[in-house]
């Protein structure tokens, strides 16, 4: 019925948001849950999206800079070309984990006809870890960690589940858990104490945190107080599915605008530079454009 450790302190939920469309990029849908005015950040998360997209809209080439993007796909398929030569497509189940670091410059477009779907999390990065080099974990649909126990199936996306890894590295420490609970099925996860954490429902609805607590349903952002894990119940005759995701807090100031996310002003002016004048990170933005996808 529950996962290997038991949890003493259930986090309850603290605060719910309902992620409404928004346009976005270049005729892209996105719900955007953190991020938004209500809730600009949750340490170390800085946006969390449910974007959806079709040919021959999408997000052409944009710069980043101190973060992560983490884009997990949940339908259809995404490409992904960058200037320093990387290009790949993310499927359905597919996952990038892309360190932005000191600089990147990207596009994401549809790579088929019909409607691409998929959720787009930004993880902040320490001051120490803001100007690394860029780098990439992918991995596809079929070696994602999958374990099925009472009912429940997680996909191990980032952290540990029902006593199985994830073999993505993260910098700033995070879990990111996809769980698919049958009817009747009870879930009790165990989440770092000193993290934040929160629920983002796909599809589906469930009672989160006390059993006599009210259903939520999809497209829902649920904020996690303190305590060591999370309680899920799925009462309802349909599949529940969510992401849980905690990460531990960088207690350090964000200065961001836009795609660029840094400590301070005085940083966000220098990266405005290094972009502008294409240096320290962003020699080869001078010159590339991504391929048109077909």
């Amino acid at each position: 019925m529950s996962n290997s450790s038991e949890i003493r302190e259930p986090r309850m939920v603290v605060r719910k948001f309902l992620a409404k469309p928004q346009r976005e990029g270049v005729g892209a849908v996105v719900r955007r849950s953190i991020g938004r005015f209500e809730l600009k950040y949750f340490d170390p998360f800085l946006v969390l999206d449910e974007f959806s997209v079709s040919a021959p809209g999408g997000f052409p080439d944009h710069p980043h800079r101190g973060f992560e993007t983490v884009t997990y796909m949940l339908q259809g398929e995404v490409t992904h070309e960058d200037f320093e030569g990387h290009k790949g497509t993310i499927r359905a189940g597919d996952l990038q984990w892309m360190t932005a670091g000191k600089g990147i410059v990207h596009s994401e477009m549809p790579s088929e006809q019909g409607t691409q779907k998929g959720l787009q999390l930004w993880i902040n990065l320490s001051s120490k870890n803001k100007m690394i080099d860029p780098r990439y974990q992918e991995l596809q649909s079929k070696d994602i960690v999958t374990v099925a126990k009472d009912g429940i199936e997680v996909r191990v996306i980032a952290g540990e589940a029902l006593g199985s890894q994830s073999p993505v590295y993260t910098r700033t420490p995070t879990m990111y858990l996809d769980f698919t609970l049958k009817q009747g099925a009870h879930l009790q996860q165990s989440i770092p104490r000193t993290w934040n954490s929160f629920v983002y429902v796909i599809e589906g609805e469930g009672v989160f945190g006390n059993s006599k607590a009210s259903l939520v349903s999809s497209h829902n952002l649920l904020l996690l107080g303190s305590g060591d894990g999370l309680e899920v119940w799925n009462q309802s005759v349909n599949p529940l599915r969510f992401i849980l995701v905690g990460g531990e807090p960088l207690g350090e100031p964000v200065a961001q605008y836009g795609p660029f996310v840094m400590n301070t002003q005085e940083e966000i002016d220098q990266t405005f530079y290094d972009y502008q004048n294409s240096v320290n990170g962003f020699e080869k933005a001078k010159f590339w454009k991504s391929t048109k996808p077909v």
